[in-house]
């Protein structure tokens, strides 16, 4: 007889066969559907991650699925060495979308990120004038824009960089949400770009001050460095705009975009400038075999089409006013949330407790029996990101069930 594969047994099978380089909630998925996600049980779940904001239109989402595997019956890649008939289109429409001159096609968000800081240095050199290998790029602390040793380089997390260093020079981190600090650090000349995340997921959804993005974007311009926005996660409705910097009405110098720009089906990454930045960069000196596929540019215009006609950023932003209102009332019921911050649909909720602490660990357990998934980060912050499909009636049930395991808990 033939024994049936449990739960349990792929996560030993990953354990045994994986690289340990994650620490999973113990959930074993099997389905996605919406803004649900079943196990392998036939359990389901909230999704309240989202795949860190790729799953934005939802998991499955029909028309993103018929796009991908229409155009992957008929082709998926011919690398860069040739034209073919969909990245043309692609260009085209995510330029018009985001109103850039230029579009540089990629997969990953960190090779996205890499490649506008390659970008970046490259205009130093070509248009600005600084002096060879003399360009330096800030960035904010607290920041996460991947795990190359490149972008680890400015992090200040030591799970990002203890023994891995000699790390890249030409970087200076300066406080986040810091104007003075900019502005002293764009007084050296040689400063090529200032990389932000509008608001810092990975750190704990910290929201900066209103004047915040917008004085900094005035800093570079005044100082004739970039502005280059990671909207990786931001990007795409999260936040209750098609950008988060749209709040602001600032087009960065340098847009990053990632996630959600394949409705998670695949990574697909892009950055978008104008031709004065983006033309700096030559054949043969940047590039990637699966950038810029076929599929990926079908994938991709499909998924930015749901998030226009389907209004997902006004959905994020009706239902994450709700949300916030509900976790707002949650604090004056228990002690152990202090804090609640986001904007649009990513939000997260400050744990009265240490960092360090298990208390975070524990509570997305036990929102996990009662059918709710998230995952805390730095400790003691617990995100919540669902897909931007969700309805009033459904944020709703997932804010009782988030106050019911938070005033069951027990620590």
């Amino acid at each position: 007889m033939i024994k049936e594969t449990t739960a349990q047994d792929f996560i030993q099978m990953e354990d045994k066969y994986g690289a340990h380089n994650y620490h999973p909630l113990p959930v074993v998925l099997a389905k996605g559907d919406g803004v649900f996600v079943w196990d392998t049980e036939g359990k389901r779940y909230y999704d309240f991650l989202s795949a860190y904001s790729a799953v934005n239109q939802g998991h499955c989402h029909p028309r993103i699925i018929k796009a991908m595997t229409a155009q992957a019956q008929v082709l998926t890649l011919t690398s860069r060495a040739f034209y073919n008939n969909m990245l043309g289109k692609y260009e085209q429409y995510i330029t018009s979308f985001f109103g850039y001159d230029k579009v540089l096609p990629i997969n990953t968000g960190v090779e996205a990120v890499e490649t506008a800081l390659k970008l970046a240095r490259k205009w130093a050199y070509k248009v600005k004038g600084v002096p060879e290998n003399q360009a330096k790029i800030i960035f904010a602390s607290g920041n996460f824009h991947g795990r190359t040793l490149g972008v680890i380089s400015a992090s200040v997390d030591p799970d990002a960089t203890n023994d891995f260093g000699p790390f890249l020079p030409g970087i200076e981190v300066i406080p986040y949400n810091d104007l003075d600090a900019l502005a002293q650090a764009l007084k050296d000349p040689n400063v090529a770009g200032f990389i932000v995340e509008p608001i810092q997921g990975e750190a704990g959804v910290f929201v900066p001050d209103e004047d915040y993005l917008p004085k900094a974007f005035a800093l570079c311009q005044e100082n004739n460095a970039l502005f280059i926005a990671d909207e990786v996660q931001t990007g795409i409705a999260r936040t209750g705009k098609i950008l988060a910097c749209d709040y602001y009405d600032i087009k960065p110098n340098i847009l990053i975009l990632g996630k959600a720009l394949s409705g998670g089906a695949m990574p697909v990454s892009a950055v978008l400038a104008d031709d004065e930045v983006m033309l700096t960069i030559k054949p043969g000196e940047h590039g990637s075999t699966f950038g810029g596929n076929p599929l990926a540019c079908a994938v991709a215009i499909e998924a930015l089409e749901v998030v226009k006609d389907e209004n997902l950023a006004e959905n994020a932003m009706t239902l994450g006013n709700l949300f916030r209102e509900k976790m707002n009332e949650l604090i004056a019921k228990s002690d152990l949330v202090t804090k609640v911050r986001g904007k649009g649909l990513l939000n997260a909720i400050l744990i009265n407790d240490t960092e360090d602490s298990d208390t975070a660990w524990r509570i997305c357990l036990a929102l996990r029996d009662n059918g709710l998934l998230a995952k805390p980060t730095h400790g003691n912050i617990i995100r919540f990101a669902p897909p931007l499909v969700m309805t009033h009636d459904q944020v709703l049930e997932c804010a009782d069930i988030i106050e019911k395991t938070i005033l069951a808990f027990k620590k």
